[in-house]
């Protein structure tokens, strides 16, 4: 039986709803957006992403989950941020399922305009949240530029190499629980 005291507490709501402030400018973009995701993304990058995303895992047991979303479905856009809803896919997609808590979830969101890096606990200190960011940044800027295979790719391979550096020479399992190809949603 689970009972909470002073230095407990049970919590009953997704963490995700706690931070996340209503929007009705945030639900109206996503209701209106128009799919998308098949224009930037055609067959032949989806490819090229599940390659980089191979090559980035060689060497360590760590695991990248790419997905781009065209929007946030609208039952959640009022209520969930691109922040909250990499938050959700990491958790139902199963990227926090990896033997050696080594995942990473790279979302994409073209609506909003936003990438969010989410890692599970095995590899959270592998770098700086400003490092994170960065690549985040770089990502933008590229696809800014309409650089939207590359600006995927190159970001993979910098996820790649922060793994890398962290379990250099640590672990050498090379065992895919995760899915290399990306996930296209909307």
């Amino acid at each position: 039986m689970v009972t909470a005291s002073d230095t407990t507490k049970i919590v009953t709501q997704p963490k995700t709803q706690e931070c996340n402030q209503p929007s009705l400018k945030r639900w109206f973009k996503h209701f209106l957006y128009m799919p998308a995701t098949k224009r930037y993304f055609n067959q032949q990058d989806r490819y090229a992403i599940a390659q980089a995303v191979e090559q980035a895992e060689h060497g360590h047991v760590g695991e990248i989950q790419v997905v781009i979303e065209g929007h946030i479905p609208a039952h959640q856009a009022y209520r969930q941020n691109t922040h909250a809803r990499a938050q959700q896919l990491f958790a139902e997609l199963g990227v926090w399922d990896t033997e050696y808590n080594s995942g990473v979830l790279l979302y994409l969101n073209l609506c909003e305009r936003k990438v969010e890096i989410v890692t599970d606990r095995g590899i959270h200190k592998a770098a700086e949240q400003q490092v994170w960011n960065e690549i985040c940044a770089q990502l933008i800027v590229k696809m800014q530029r309409s650089e939207y295979r590359l600006a995927v790719c190159n970001a993979v391979e910098s996820i790649g190499q922060i793994l890398d550096c962290f379990y250099d020479g640590v672990i050498q399992d090379e065992v895919n629980e995760i899915s290399n190809a990306p996930i296209i949603l909307g």
